[in-house]
């Protein structure tokens, strides 16, 4: 293990598997302590146990993010164990119902999308901020995705609009918190190996073949690829990046 986050405190949503689960582990890899949250319990200790095995500091708590009083607790639990926060990745989410239109989309399946998408990142900053102010600094990246960017067909109406609005909770907070040392950004994954991809394949075949060639570099990209992003937008090396949506898309917005 390295030490660019040593003694530094970081919290994971969605840290259970894919894009969560790599970047917890490449956190705990560069000495940080951290706490991994999903709503998946038998997922996310195996998380917590792989980071400690590697030597690393961290707890697991199961906390569903679309619900204030869980999100509070999970703070309230990250601040208890390690004495504060540093870091934040807002990662969990869920793709709804894809290749089904706008007139076609199911009401419940679009409240459950927004409110852990949309309503969940901001929870999660809600009780995030506080602890960091009380630090003087912090740095927040929140899950969002190329289609925060651009419209489409493939995921659904109520993902985008998910995707979208991280973006803008993204750049407000970022505006609002910019001069107390707390910077915010976004990180915008194209198809990423992961199990929601798979899920997302299994749709329709001709999206799993297809995927690759949208993506001018040739490869669908891979979750520690995104955490790479994660833990250089939450490093010093990143000091004067706030309120930005990185792409990290293997040229398909280019």
């Amino acid at each position: 293990m390295s030490n660019l986050f040593g003694n530094k405190v970081v919290l994971i949503t969605g840290g259970s598997s894919g894009i969560g689960r790599a970047t917890a582990l490449s956190f705990a890899k560069e000495g940080a302590k951290v706490v991994v949250a999903a709503r998946r319990k038998t997922e996310g200790e195996e998380t917590a146990s792989m980071i400690k095995k590697a030597g690393g500091d961290v707890c697991f708590v199961q906390t569903d993010v679309s619900k204030a009083s869980e999100v509070e607790a999970m703070v309230t639990m990250c601040v208890g164990t390690y004495g504060g926060l540093d870091y934040a990745f807002n990662n969990a989410g869920i793709e709804g119902t894809p290749l089904v239109s706008t007139t076609n989309y199911d009401e419940e399946t679009w409240d459950q999308v927004i409110d852990i998408n949309l309503k969940g990142v901001w929870l999660c900053m809600k009780y995030e901020i506080p602890p960091m102010l009380k630090r003087g600094r912090g740095a927040i990246v929140n899950m969002s995705s190329v289609a925060g960017l651009r419209g489409g067909r493939t995921m659904g109406v109520a993902y985008f609009a998910s995707k979208h609005g991280v973006i803008g909770l993204t750049k407000t907070s970022a505006l609002e918190y910019a001069l107390q040392g707390i910077r915010i950004n976004a990180v915008c994954p194209a198809w990423i190996e992961t199990a929601m991809a798979n899920r997302i394949f299994c749709y329709d075949e001709a999206i799993r073949k297809q995927a690759p060639e949208t993506l001018p570099i040739g490869r669908i990209g891979k979750p520690e690829e995104v955490a790479a992003a994660v833990l250089w937008l939450c490093s010093d090396a990143a000091s004067f990046v706030t309120g930005h949506a990185l792409p990290i898309d293997g040229g398909i917005l280019a």
